[in-house]
């Protein structure tokens, strides 16, 4: 008998485990190191040389600052949690936050109204960043190997204000890098992060995953390498998404986003946008192009947005750039704003080229662009990897004419006075061949060429037999390159 009532007492304490006690500093106004809260409290923090060991929750009260303004390692036992409401400060030359044992504690929650500010940090085996504060920053710190814990989606997971994220590097992480809620307006200035394989759950989040922003300040996403571990299918590079009212502000430029899912997309109407500058090669790891693989892709449920995009590069990808919904971009409509200048080379799936694939009812101003990069362009290349209008009725035409990429290859005033009539034709166009025209090329809208003809000196027209439509006429001389667009009725 005594036996039993042995065992059932022992498995009763097994039911019971043992709950990490928490100091709070004492509110009284007073800048703490970590070394006052050890001696204030010994059985909080522990200190071997430049080796300090967290015991306990620690709690910074609403009127009281700490800073750890000195070299050194900071291990904190398994599911702790450090939470501020007044004021940390991290500005040491090089410190080390870490789990023991490499066993994750719960991480850090910055309060709402707390002042943060972080540098110069390795935070490894943690459960993340939960930033509830305006007041926040962080520079030139390493974050990886952390986990879910204080966070749940991201590893700074931001909630409101202008934060600061500078000079980081973000990498193999459970979840993703950086986030905020879908409502929650956040305008953050990220810039010159090195950011990589994060979100290693492979859950459907890309690395950077933002919702609404401040109308005031944009969201700033600058200079950042966000690079992707191609093992895992289901991770995008970067999205912004305004499902739930709210606007999105923000520019995104210089990036380097290569080997996720996708490259960047924007979601929801409502959305003002600028893309510049970007690098957006072989976001393809999914492989499946009916869910994903663009480089940048855009969707909206109705109209209101109104994105810039210029000097991008877009390489690889399973799409070039995507539009669905009332989404609309504007590629380059020959003012200053918008000069165009992207440049597409390889972007395709199902052995098909898909520079732009605007799955929309808007017309798309596209001008000046690289549609195939390597090769002289014209119009009938950049038609044959740009779907809209002419391949589907019921979509949007892109409007692509000038093309980019040295297209003519000619002095301007050479060719200004070039032109042919009648156009609309029925079956034959005229001209006058007074700058050296050999051949005269007229492509279908496929890329087919329907004629080829060679040119003499006094040839002064050119007789077809065509079915109405839209074709291209792309005249040479010894060497330059002239595309037309012929209407044939």
């Amino acid at each position: 008998m005594k036996k039993h009532l042995l065992l059932l007492f022992t498995s009763v304490l097994f039911v019971f485990p043992l709950v990490a006690q928490t100091y709070t500093t004492p509110n009284t106004g007073v800048t703490w190191t970590l070394t006052d809260i050890a001696n204030a409290s010994p059985t909080t923090i522990t200190i071997s040389g430049s080796d300090f060991t967290l015991l306990e929750n620690l709690i910074v009260a609403e009127n009281d600052t700490v800073i750890i303004d000195t070299d050194l390692n900071l291990g904190v036992e398994d599911a702790l949690l450090i939470t501020v409401f007044g004021a940390f400060t991290v500005s040491a030359d090089a410190v080390n936050i870490f789990g023991i044992d490499q066993i994750a504690f719960e991480g850090f929650r910055f309060e709402e109204l707390s002042q943060i500010s972080i540098q110069n940090t390795s935070i490894e085996y943690s459960g993340g960043l939960r930033v509830l504060t305006e007041d926040f920053s962080i520079d030139n710190c390493t974050l990886t190997n952390n986990v879910e814990g204080a966070t749940t989606s991201a590893v700074i997971q931001l909630s409101r204000g202008l934060p600061q994220i500078t000079n980081n590097t973000i990498t193999f992480n459970q979840l993703a890098a950086i986030g905020s809620a879908a409502n929650s307006e956040v305008s953050a200035y990220i810039f010159n992060n090195y950011l990589e394989g994060n979100n290693q759950e492979n859950s459907n989040r890309p690395q950077i995953n933002l919702g609404t922003t401040r109308t005031d300040a944009p969201l700033v996403i600058l200079e950042n390498s966000i690079i992707g571990d191609r093992n895992l299918d289901m991770v995008g590079g970067i999205a912004v998404a305004n499902f739930t009212g709210g606007s999105i502000n923000t520019e995104i430029d210089g990036n380097i986003i290569r080997d996720n899912r996708y490259g960047m997309t924007i979601l929801g109407n409502n959305a003002v946008a600028l893309i510049r500058d970007n690098i957006f090669e072989d976001n393809d790891t999914q492989g499946n192009p009916n869910l994903g693989g663009s480089g940048i892709s855009l969707n909206s449920t109705a109209p209101g947005m109104d994105v810039i995009a210029h000097g991008n590069e877009i390489r690889r990808n399973l799409w070039g750039i995507t539009l669905i919904g009332e989404a609309s971009i504007n590629l380059g409509d020959g003012t200053t704003n918008s000069p165009g200048e992207n440049i597409f080379s390889e972007n395709g799936n199902g052995g098909i080229v898909y520079a732009l694939y605007n799955n929309t009812a808007n017309t798309i101003e596209a001008k000046n662009n690289c549609w195939v990069e390597g090769v002289v362009n014209d119009l009938a290349i950049a038609e044959s990897v740009i779907y809209h209008q002419v391949d589907d009725a019921t979509l949007g035409e892109v409007l692509f004419d000038p093309v980019g990429c040295g297209v003519l290859g000619v002095e301007a005033n050479q060719l200004a006075d070039f032109n042919f009539y009648p156009n609309p034709a029925k079956n034959s166009i005229r001209f006058t061949n007074n700058i050296g025209l050999n051949n005269i090329t007229i492509i279908d809208l496929q890329g087919k060429v329907v004629q080829n003809e060679i040119i003499s000196n006094n040839t002064n027209e050119i007789r077809f037999i065509l079915p109405s439509g839209v074709y291209f006429a792309r005249f040479t001389t010894d060497t330059t390159t002239l595309v037309k667009k012929l209407l044939v009725e």
